[in-house]
């Protein structure tokens, strides 16, 4: 089975709001960058570019996860990441299911970090 297909399981298991969010993060991803590559690594999907690991979303009982592999280095202009992080490299985001969340701030923080990955 490709990663891509596992992803697919993954979200199909999840079948409630948070495989609609995960199923709505992977798109932006793709747009942002559709040249990201889809991974499976430890039970979650993992989006990666040129080898180097982006980010990671995965779903909880109570919130949808968005991990940030190098989030500390990167230009987060819309404050998505918690100011109380003690990560010396990654950075999450949680999201719950009553957050509206604004697609294109999102989109420029997954380009943040695409780009920081490409230097």
């Amino acid at each position: 089975m490709t990663a891509t297909e596992k992803i697919d399981e993954y979200i199909n298991k999840t079948s409630d709001w948070r495989g609609d969010l995960i199923t709505e993060i992977r798109q932006l991803i793709h747009e942002v960058e559709p040249e990201i590559v889809e991974e499976w690594k430890w039970n979650s999907p993992v989006f990666s570019h040129n080898g180097k690991m982006i980010c990671s979303p995965g779903a909880f009982k109570n919130h949808v996860g968005l991990n940030f592999f190098n989030g500390a280095m990167i230009e987060d202009p819309n404050g998505f990441f918690p100011k109380d992080s003690q990560a010396k490299q990654m950075r999450s985001i949680k999201f719950k299911k009553e957050d509206d969340i604004d697609k294109e701030a999102l989109k420029i923080l997954l380009k943040n970090a695409i780009d920081y990955e490409k230097r």
